[in-house]
């Protein structure tokens, strides 16, 4: 789950983490009336969506009296916005950022992450703030600080100060910077968060440390831990096929292909993009049903496919360990019978009580093709895709 700035912000400074002050906007009017409140000669517009590289998508805009306040408003507020993580659609703008400006001197970035081979958290440092950190990875390794931090003892106070001073923090400066560091970390690791990032972190001309940005996505399996984060989900901002999934605890992501993917286990799952992918298709969806997939689960993942215009064939892949064949095939029966479905369905299946779930699948009625393994069915799919 991801959530805006404003709303990251907010959970950075419950851990002490200072930030510019700001108010979230919902139109031209609020927005001019918070910079009226927060007062000052400079201003920051921010577009609201979850996605990087607004600045360069013409989604913030700096303001220098409230006349301009309201025009960058009204230029941003409704945008459809372009950057590099949104895709060539764009996504709309239907929040604003208002926050008083800052005389930045220097930018830095923080972001924590989950390091799994270690199977600690990882603190990740750069003097190179503002840029994509991808970016400065692959041009300047040298420039990216890593600390795996011990959960034992927490991101220490040496660490912290270390990891300051590596950056480039002034030792002024670096006590202001171990309080942000230790309340990233804190943040990260209390509200059970995939990635926090701060970026830019800034030095201001008068010496103080501010998150300038704040960026939180969350473990979704650990939500029900923290409802005060639910609360900040933003469905507009989200795939509304993805909403419709999570209601029956489908895992679905939507992708740009035509072949539908319904598949048991996320590991199976991305295998069976992969080999559609080798044979020359290309995946709609990521869709794993689980363990535990019942006739009313599978039906409502048919209609999740049904509804991308761009699908032109399904393939069901299914290993029956904890999910039974036969179980699967009399949902997968039931379903296309229900959706009245009007695409080539390729149907793989292996494990326990394989031989009856092909025995349903064959004596259906339905235009069912079968494929003998992973291979032969990813052909198969693809050529029907193809309307072969």
């Amino acid at each position: 789950m991801k959530i805006h700035e404003y709303q990251g912000k907010e959970i950075l400074r419950q851990f002490g983490v200072p930030t510019p002050r700001g108010q979230a906007c919902f139109s031209v009017d609020e927005a001019v009336a918070a910079a009226t409140a927060l007062g000052g000669n400079v201003w920051v517009v921010k577009a609201q969506i979850h996605a990087g590289g607004r600045g360069k998508g013409g989604g913030v805009k700096v303001a220098h009296s409230l006349d301009e306040v309201r025009s960058a408003a009204q230029q941003i507020l409704g945008m459809q916005l372009v950057t590099h993580q949104t895709g060539p659609a764009g996504q709309p703008v239907r929040r604003l950022l208002v926050e008083e400006g800052a005389a930045i001197v220097k930018e830095f970035y923080l972001g924590m992450v989950v390091d799994r081979a270690a199977q600690r958290v990882a603190l990740l440092a750069s003097s190179e703030g503002g840029m994509e950190i991808e970016e400065v990875a692959a041009r300047e390794p040298e420039k990216i600080h890593t600390v795996r931090v011990n959960p034992a003892t927490g991101l220490t106070d040496a660490e912290a100060a270390q990891v300051a001073r590596d950056i480039g923090m002034p030792d002024a400066a670096v006590p202001e910077a171990v309080t942000v560091l230790q309340g990233l970390y804190r943040a990260f690791v209390e509200t059970d968060a995939m990635l926090a990032e701060i970026n830019p972190l800034i030095l201001t001309a008068d010496g103080r440390v501010l998150a300038l940005d704040a960026k939180f996505n969350f473990d979704s399996n650990a939500l029900y831990r923290h409802p005060e984060i639910v609360a900040y989900r933003d469905l507009d901002e989200e795939d509304a096929a993805e909403i419709e999934a999570s209601k029956f605890d489908l895992s679905y992501i939507s992708l740009d292909g035509n072949i539908g993917c319904l598949v048991n286990g996320a590991g199976l799952a991305m295998a069976t993009m992969d080999i559609i992918k080798l044979y020359g298709g290309s995946p709609a969806n990521f869709l794993d049903v689980g363990g535990g997939a019942t006739t009313e689960k599978v039906t409502e993942a048919f209609k999740l496919m049904l509804k991308n215009p761009n699908l032109k064939a399904i393939l069901v892949n299914i290993f029956g360990g904890i999910m039974r064949c036969d179980v699967i095939a009399e949902g997968v029966v039931a379903a296309a019978r229900e959706v009245h479905l009007h695409v080539p369905l390729v149907v793989r299946l292996e494990g326990t009580n394989v031989e009856l779930g092909k025995q349903i699948l064959a004596e259906s009625g339905l235009p069912i093709i079968s494929g003998n393994d992973m291979a032969d069915a990813a052909q198969k799919v693809v050529a029907a895709a193809e309307g072969k």
